[in-house]
């Protein structure tokens, strides 16, 4: 698997550094902060929220990327891998506020209608820390993993939960096929990026 130096995979005894900087990077995030609006249950309930969207299962298959000095970092789950939907319930009922479960619930159940059948890398996270953006570091991470994506001539999928990071997947090949919004929610969108062959 050939990636971008500067860039490497998450070894396990750093899983915290990087669920850690995935914290930070969603703490501005307008779909994260719109179900999980209390920032002590966001600080508090985060971590394990950032290991259930795929921080975990990414870390343990090798496929989370991050800059050598965690300025940031990426969960990708290759095909075969998915998320845990039993981690992901049990850390929304922690920090998510019941009046808002039901449509957070609603816009997954959507976000799953969008996904490609068969093989396909999913993007679940991806993000900077904001103190280091701006700075090429969520570019430099999507190169890294696109190049071992491409290499295997497959897709890849990603939901956009930022408007403002839309023209970022777009200049590395993804295009927006739809827009989920459910009740009081912010829109997210999805994204599929076709095999480079």
């Amino acid at each position: 698997m050939s990636g971008l130096p500067g860039v490497q995979s998450v070894p396990l005894e750093e899983k915290q550094s990087a669920l850690s900087v995935m914290l930070l990077a969603f703490s501005g995030d307008p779909f994260f902060r719109w179900f999980i609006p209390e920032p002590a249950k966001y600080v508090k309930g985060g971590i394990a929220l950032m290991n259930a969207f795929g921080g975990g299962k990414a870390i343990e298959n090798g496929t989370a990327f991050a800059p050598s000095n965690y300025e940031g970092a990426s969960f990708w789950l290759p095909p075969g891998v998915s998320i845990d939907e039993e981690l992901v319930g049990q850390a929304i009922m922690e920090c998510v506020p019941n009046y808002i479960q039901e449509e957070l619930f609603a816009v997954f159940g959507e976000m799953a209608s969008y996904r490609p059948e068969g093989d396909c890398w999913y993007l679940p996270l991806i993000g900077v820390d904001p103190a280091h953006q701006g700075r090429g570091l969520g570019s430099m991470m999507l190169k890294h993993a696109l190049n071992i994506i491409d290499e295997k001539g497959l897709p890849a999928f990603l939901e956009s939960s930022n408007p403002a990071n839309i023209s970022l997947y777009e200049r590395h090949g993804f295009e927006v096929v739809g827009r989920i919004q459910v009740g009081s929610s912010p829109a997210v969108h999805p994204m599929h990026r076709a095999p480079v062959s």
